[in-house]
């Protein structure tokens, strides 16, 4: 707990400028809160004082804005990039969420299984019962920073809150429960990169590969993610698993997240009843996901209803915060399939020896005297 707080007052420091930046396209526009005017004085800051300031945050964005291919909106808020449709309001809210003792939280970096351990766990919950639609599928997973801790209060449970947030923004407490999943960066770097090219991206793979390289993306640095968590693998009410183990074998994956939910309530159950812990595994598989996930974002683009709110588990009754927005009716139509192919390797189809050789060296120097190093070393 001293380290979180550390880190907080660290990043709050660095970030105390309370700037929320908005990112169109090319990062032409920039719409700056607060820069012009002076809360204190109550007037218009001068105009060398702004220019100065807008040159300064604009430095993060050198590459973004040199560049030809389009980018999805995303803002910073509080120096932390995410997706434009994730408000200022809801990430702020987020980060003063207070866990309660019953809380399971789904942390991961983005396209690191998230969606995979949503199903399990609803799977582990309902003892094997399959889901039906994708609404059903993710409908007690709210995403904390993309709705606020309304939405985590007013989930149905059991049920489970998913967040991308790093360790020292994520609300914390020891009686909740943290199950991390951690992906080698390769193959974490592909799957972003689809994930980026189903929302407007135009860019080649190399353009993507320089901004994961560098840590300039939607939900900030992969490593600083993964060396914040890992940090905290051995606290007990952490479960910290890996992409690659679990599809190396799943059973073991799925007995690992009910016992550490509950051993008694889920695991016991699934342990006494063959059939209905295969039902586990099979449902959770990947070919049975694309088809349920996959099938759910396509009719949902042909309804009145956002993607982006239902496949987050935002359409209940106690969970809705306002009325789709004109920029998430327009994000809807490059809703990202969710569930892509759940592979490990891809990225031997998409890595040059160069890709291969400068991200691994990023790993090697990032990851030094930590322990990581050893885990992905068959995969890497």
């Amino acid at each position: 707990m001293f380290l979180k707080k550390e880190r907080e007052k660290k990043w709050n420091r660095k970030n105390s400028r309370e700037t929320e930046i908005a990112v169109h396209g090319d990062a032409s526009l920039l719409i700056l809160e607060n820069c012009f005017h002076n809360k204190k004085e109550g007037s218009l800051k001068h105009p060398a004082e702004v220019w100065i300031k807008i040159v300064t945050l604009r430095k993060s964005f050198v590459r973004m804005s040199g560049s030809s291919f389009g980018m999805p909106p995303s803002s910073i808020v509080d120096g932390f990039r995410m997706p434009h449709v994730f408000s200022a309001e809801s990430f702020r809210s987020a980060r003063q969420y207070q866990p309660r003792p019953d809380d399971v939280f789904i942390i991961t970096y983005p396209k690191c299984g998230t969606t995979w351990v949503q199903q399990i766990i609803g799977l582990i919950y309902k003892l094997g019962e399959p889901c039906e639609s994708s609404t059903e599928l993710l409908g007690d997973f709210p995403f904390l920073e993309l709705r606020g801790a309304k939405s985590a209060e007013n989930m149905s449970r059991p049920g489970a809150i998913k967040t991308h947030l790093p360790f020292h923004l994520a609300p914390w407490s020891e009686q909740a429960k943290y199950i991390h999943i951690a992906r080698n960066p390769k193959d974490c770097c592909v799957s972003y990169y689809y994930h980026h090219k189903s929302h407007v991206f135009t860019g080649t793979f190399d353009d993507f590969f320089e901004m994961f390289l560098s840590g300039d993306i939607n939900f900030g640095d992969y490593f600083d993610h993964l060396l914040g968590w890992y940090e905290h693998r051995n606290d007990p009410n952490v479960l910290f698993l890996t992409y690659e183990e679990m599809k190396e074998n799943p059973e073991v994956a799925v007995l690992k997240i009910a016992e550490f939910i509950d051993e008694k309530k889920y695991a016991e159950p699934l342990k006494t009843d063959p059939e209905k812990f295969n039902n586990v595994v099979k449902y959770s598989s990947f070919q049975h996901m694309k088809k349920v996930v996959n099938k759910g974002v396509d009719e949902n683009e042909k309804s009145n209803v956002s993607c982006k709110e239902k496949l987050s588990g935002e359409i209940t009754n106690t969970s809705i915060q306002g009325k789709e927005t004109d920029s998430e009716k327009q994000n809807k139509s490059h809703m990202a399939r969710l569930v892509r192919k759940g592979i490990v390797g891809d990225w031997r189809s998409h890595f040059s020896t160069e890709h291969s050789e400068r991200l691994k060296q990023k790993f090697v120097e990032r990851t030094k005297g930590t322990g990581i190093a050893n885990i992905w070393e068959k995969y890497m």
